[in-house]
């Protein structure tokens, strides 16, 4: 089995390949907990994971006539999980949020607003409404 290369050309090791794996299961596992919170809160998923031009949005739920993106931090803690979040990363939230929107019926003047998702490694959930004002 050919052993995967880094961008610099060097071999990735098992441990990482394992580490990375961890992290994406764990990521599914928090999107998979905030979805099945917004549901009991009544609000419609409108698209998982959804992919612009400008970028990925994990979630985006519908609340009447508006949209709720959602950003979902995975960590061991809510702070840590909360650090994660970059400005460059808000920025490409931002720009695929407005590619969604364009596809709405009122489009850039659809009701919307940015949740940040944080869930620590228990699994806990902790909602930060209209964390991210636009």
């Amino acid at each position: 089995m050919a052993k995967r290369k880094r961008t610099d050309g060097r071999a990735v090791s098992e441990t990482a390949r394992n580490r990375g794996a961890m992290a994406y299961l764990a990521g599914l596992a928090a999107e998979a907990s905030v979805e099945r919170l917004y549901a009991t809160e009544g609000r419609q998923i409108a698209a998982r994971r959804w992919r612009g031009t400008g970028g990925e949005i994990d979630l985006i739920a519908r609340d009447g006539a508006g949209l709720i993106f959602i950003e979902v931090k995975q960590s061991r803690g809510f702070e840590e999980a909360a650090a994660h979040l970059s400005a460059g990363q808000i920025g490409r939230l931002y720009a695929a949020a407005s590619e969604f929107m364009a596809g709405e019926p009122r489009g850039l003047d659809t009701d919307a607003r940015f949740d940040v998702a944080l869930v620590d490694g228990g699994g806990r959930v902790r909602i930060l409404e209209n964390a991210l004002c636009a």
